[in-house]
């Protein structure tokens, strides 16, 4: 009798390796459909800093004044008191898309856009539907140096929320250059 080793591998050995390798595979898949998710994330990330920065722009633009832009003192005021339509955090009966319009940075306080993004003349943009926008403007308080008043400077944050809850927050600061310019 000779003592031969047999070689080769046994179905056992078979089975375990054909389950390993499924288990791989399986991971590599599910590790693949999450790269291919979040591969679409940078678009709808840079869509959403888009927006807020147009939106920035649009409220930045607007005059900062103690009095409404459609008071006749607008120009001579050097304080609130002195205003017949002083000037107030949120919008006095005007809306973003028709006469009368926002005209002053404090009006866009608590402004939204549910949905869909609308342009200035409200028309629906329906490569935007799915993303949404609000804006809150607010006194910035101690956000500057003692030697800028906190009435005298805006903080104002627009919130940019888009498809697969991929959110956007852009603040910016609007000051009263000169009390009187409109």
């Amino acid at each position: 009798m000779s003592s031969r080793r047999e070689r080769g591998l046994s179905l056992i050995e078979v089975v375990v390796f054909i389950v390993v390798l499924g288990i791989g595979l399986a991971g590599m898949a599910i590790l693949y459909n999450q790269l291919t998710l979040a591969s679409v994330d940078p678009l709808v990330r840079k869509q959403a800093v888009a927006i807020a920065n147009s939106l920035m722009e649009e409220i930045q633009l607007r005059p900062f004044t103690y009095c409404d832009p459609d008071d006749p003192l607008v120009y001579t005021a050097a304080n609130p008191g002195a205003c017949g339509i002083p000037e107030a955090i949120g919008a006095e009966g005007e809306t973003r898309y028709a006469d009368p319009r926002y005209d002053n940075v404090n009006d866009y306080n608590g402004f939204k856009m549910i949905a869909s993004i609308q342009d200035i003349s409200n028309n629906t943009i329906a490569q935007l539907n799915g993303y949404s926008a609000e804006i809150v403007v607010a006194p910035a308080g101690g956000d500057f140096p003692a030697a800028v008043p906190a009435a005298e400077a805006l903080r104002i944050t627009i919130t940019v929320t888009g498809p697969a809850n991929v959110s956007v927050v852009l603040q910016g600061y609007r000051l009263r250059y000169a009390p009187n310019s409109p």
